[in-house]
């Protein structure tokens, strides 16, 4: 399902929700180097990823490095990162194979990820949601207690995804965790509002869904998976997707949405049932 746009408009005008999108979209663009060429898929650049990717294993052992073996002197000739105090890091060192990377400190890569991406369709979505989702929130907050929820929802959502795997050695890259928090605050502060959503099953279809109903759907198909990566833990084994991550920051947005948000929209004010929201 793809959420098209909502019937709530803004009271002002969106100034920090299209700042963070210019930010993530520059960083892909300039910093991350995506392949631009239909046999390259969605590649980017892996340097930059590992160096300001946030690494599980880093930032439960932030005493610990985690370097590139670059794809020529690999087997598999893909780019691999290895950690220190693991096996692969040893043999690389071993083989002469690794490449020092310049990386902030693990904590600081909690901040740098939220703005990087895996490739087209991760940005692309996540922008879309972002957009739709993110100008109401900051209508609500306005735009310096929205900063800082947007931020320390992503914090929260990549402590939930590190806490569940805390060896993994891959990368978590995306603003899909603080995006979660925005969805969840939204999901309490404007319940009731109409979201025209694309859905996909047999055929193709267009429908006028509350709020309340898409980002419910939308959770649920974050929990289901996110069972089976209880069992296997490295992202690699459930398809790279950090699901712990989007539940930690939703959960996050629900919990301190009362916190930051202190009006809604004028609009929406005029149409909310007279029953209570929270």
């Amino acid at each position: 399902m793809i959420p098209l746009r909502d019937n709530i408009p803004n009271d002002r005008f969106p100034v920090v929700t299209l700042v963070f999108i210019a930010i993530n979209v520059a960083v892909f663009l300039f910093l991350q180097g995506p392949s631009f060429s239909f046999s390259g898929g969605d590649a980017v650049d892996t340097k930059p990823v590992v160096e300001y990717g946030a690494i599980p294993y880093r930032i439960t052992h932030p005493d610990k490095e985690c370097d590139l073996v670059p794809a020529e002197r690999t087997t598999a000739n893909i780019d691999t990162q290895v950690c220190e105090g693991t096996p692969e890091y040893e043999e690389a060192t071993a083989a002469n194979a690794i490449e020092d990377l310049n990386e902030p400190h693990p904590f600081i890569t909690i901040l740098t990820s939220m703005f990087m991406h895996g490739g087209w369709l991760h940005i692309i979505f996540n922008m879309l949601f972002l957009w739709i989702f993110g100008n109401n929130v900051e209508d609500a907050m306005g735009r310096v207690r929205y900063v800082a929820f947007y931020l320390l929802g992503g914090v929260a959502a990549a402590l939930a995804q590190v806490a569940v795997s805390p060896d993994s050695t891959i990368p978590l890259v995306g603003a899909s965790g603080a995006i979660a928090a925005v969805l969840g605050g939204y999901a309490l502060l404007y319940p009731f509002a109409r979201v025209l959503t694309l859905f996909f099953a047999f055929f193709i279809f267009i429908l006028e869904v509350p709020a309340l109903v898409l980002l419910g759907i939308w959770i649920v198909l974050q929990f289901l998976p996110a069972v089976g990566q209880l069992a296997t833990p490295e992202l690699g084994d459930s398809g790279g997707v950090a699901y712990f991550a989007h539940i930690g920051g939703f959960l996050f947005g629900l919990a301190a949405v009362h916190l930051f948000a202190h009006r809604r929209s004028s609009e929406y004010r005029g149409r909310e049932p007279r029953y209570p929201v929270y």
